[in-house]
């Protein structure tokens, strides 16, 4: 146990469990550090547009969320002064208690020493590629989102956005409200996936209410959606190089339609390479269809002194986020000594675990096409860092008996690009999964690596305990 005034906890995302955990933090006393890749805290789904960008309204870019964000926005504001916050910093490796912080904009590194760590890196688009979804004009969910609530800029004229999940709806709206021309929401999962689900989904009615609002504004504004089709490729024109349709199937008809842009992705996962880097122990989450780091109730992971919060340790949404992220914060202080309200803790608890059952109920509504990997052709690129097709995948399992996700990636090179996996680790997972005949919870997990993500090769040393 740390004295709690020797306690330098640090944070690692400031989107709603960073910013709950930092609130509750402070609260008791504390003075975190929270770093963030951003240059303004809010996350993924409350992302700030720069303080120099031309302002929309926040019920504009936000929508149903609009109060959520800015509770998140003014909570973290009210911090400044009794926090330590590095923003456009990126955590790419950790050990010895010390974490490596990259600072963007001067490309400095610096490290930064933790006596207790809440790791709250979020979430990212899984994704399964289709053939021609290298060609400029592709962009996953989030990339399309970030666009629009970011830049304040459409990533095309005319777009389709396909796959599944609640965000393939969400952002096709968002578009649509903004202006944007979408041609389609092309859906992989079939109408019936989502009326079995409703039963869990009516949970949260609240939540539920607006999944069905933007289905049905999107139908009432002329967008055609489609349910239960098979994407085919991205269309392309070889001499501008760029997205001119896409192709579909649907029932026994193959489909195509013009458009300049396609946003895609197969609902969220975790980002847990920071996790892995620390230690943490993993176990497959069938429900998340990955393997994750392994958590208690309140947030504790394996390792002594890190905590685990939000997206990050499993896809649970933005509520579950803020109340995790307060719990983990709780956990923290209670294992240092400090006092803490126990009935606002059991709360919190029994909020996420009323969760889960609604959790189910989206996995059942938008289920990850289970038969991805057999519609796979060989000659589609499934790591574009270093080229890898699934042929090449096949190959290797056919003529080495590779039946390991690591081995694998030596025997291919797949992963060991500059994304370390992050865009091509669960396609190369169901492939091989498909060719060894083994369920994917036995085929292992690409291990994390540093740099979690892409630094320069040289980096330039900070001064030791130097801020952004």
């Amino acid at each position: 146990m740390t004295a709690a005034s020797e306690l330098r906890p640090v944070i690692v995302g400031a989107g709603p469990a960073g910013v709950r955990a930092a609130q509750t933090l402070v609260a008791h006393g504390l003075r975190p550090v929270v770093i963030d890749e951003a240059s303004r805290a809010g996350g993924q789904i409350y992302r700030r547009p720069p303080a120099g960008l031309a302002q929309r309204s926040v019920r504009t870019l936000y929508g149903f969320e609009s109060k959520r964000a800015d509770a998140v926005h003014a909570a973290f504001d009210a911090l400044q002064g009794r926090i330590d916050h590095h923003s456009d910093s990126l955590v790419w490796n950790a050990q010895d208690h010390r974490l490596d912080v990259m600072h963007n904009p001067t490309r400095s590194n610096r490290r930064v020493p933790y006596s207790h760590l809440i790791v709250a890196t979020g979430a990212t688009d899984r994704v399964l590629p289709v053939p021609g979804w290298t060609l400029p004009g592709v962009y996953t969910l989030g990339g399309a989102q970030v666009a629009l609530k970011f830049q304040g800029c459409a990533i095309g004229q005319r777009v389709v956005f396909m796959g599944t999940g609640p965000l393939l709806y969400l952002v096709a709206y968002q578009y649509a409200k903004a202006g944007v021309k979408v041609a389609a929401v092309l859906d992989t999962a079939r109408l019936a996936d989502q009326l079995a689900a409703t039963p869990a989904l009516l949970t949260q009615p609240t939540v539920f209410a607006k999944g069905v609002y933007y289905v049905g504004w999107l139908r009432a504004h002329g967008v055609p959606l489609h349910s239960g089709v098979r994407p085919l490729r991205v269309l392309g024109d070889d001499r501008q190089s760029r997205v001119t349709g896409v192709a579909w199937q649907d029932g026994s008809e193959e489909r195509t339609l013009a458009c300049d842009a396609i946003g895609f992705g197969y609902a969220l996962r975790s980002e847990t390479q920071l996790a892995d880097l620390l230690g943490c122990r993993f176990d497959y989450a069938p429900l998340h269809r990955a393997h994750l780091p392994v958590r208690d109730a309140a947030g504790r992971s394996s390792v002594e002194g890190v905590y685990l919060a939000g997206d990050g340790a499993g896809i649970m949404g933005a509520d579950a986020a803020e109340w995790a992220g307060e719990r983990a914060a709780l956990a923290l202080l209670a294992d240092n000594g400090v006092a803490v309200d126990t009935a606002r803790a059991a709360e919190l608890e029994r909020r996420l675990h009323k969760l889960v059952g609604f959790r189910q109920g989206l996995e059942r509504a938008f289920p990850v096409p289970q038969d991805w990997a057999a519609h796979a052709p060989d000659d589609l690129v499934v790591c574009r860092c270093e080229n890898v097709t699934a042929g090449t995948l096949r190959q290797a399992v056919a003529t080495t008996g590779a039946d390991e996700l690591n081995r694998l990636k030596a025997l291919s090179r797949v992963g060991m690009g500059r994304c370390q996996g992050r865009m091509c680790g669960v396609a190369a997972a169901e492939i091989l999964a498909h060719a060894t005949q083994k369920p994917l919870q036995q085929i292992g997990r690409l291990r994390g690596q540093a740099p979690i993500k892409p630094i320069p090769i040289r980096l330039v040393q900070a001064p030791e305990g130097s801020g952004a």
